[in-house]
């Protein structure tokens, strides 16, 4: 791979409970523990920062392969769920994720080959594929 950019960031105290921020100083962040993991949930997660990385670097490929295409991508969007939870075999931890995509201006066809092309070239589906299961569901179309 040929970098094109690195992006730095530093997590400290303890570990879901700390701090995380980027070596610029834009991202800045107090870490909590979900309520439903036991935390306090008085911060964001790696999950939610994960979901959020996600879903914005997909809409990114998306706009990218509709722009080539020159496809109406009025109002689209992407929302990421991040599932965290026990691994089967009961060691360690694991994510799953969710992909629902708008693309209101398109129909069903164009949206499908938009969204697998998008698939294709997205950071995140690249580092994911193979490694957890994602789910991508094309939730909104032209009638």
């Amino acid at each position: 791979m040929k970098t094109l950019y690195t992006a730095e960031a530093l997590a400290s105290g303890e570990g879901r409970d700390g701090n995380a921020r980027t070596k610029d100083g834009k991202l800045d962040v107090t870490l909590a523990s979900p309520v439903e993991l036991g935390g306090d949930g008085q911060g964001t997660n790696p999950e939610q920062l994960f979901a959020a990385g996600y879903a914005a670097c997909f809409h990114s490929a998306l706009r990218l392969v509709g722009r080539k295409e020159k496809a109406d991508l009025t109002d689209s969007a992407v929302a990421a769920k991040i599932h965290f939870g026990a691994l089967e075999d009961g060691v360690g931890y694991g994510l799953a994720a969710e992909l629902e995509i708008a693309l209101p201006a398109l129909d069903l066809a164009t949206a499908e080959a938009l969204v697998a092309k998008a698939h294709r070239i997205c950071p995140y589906s690249n580092a994911t594929r193979g490694n957890i299961n994602v789910d991508i569901k094309i939730l909104e179309v032209a009638a």
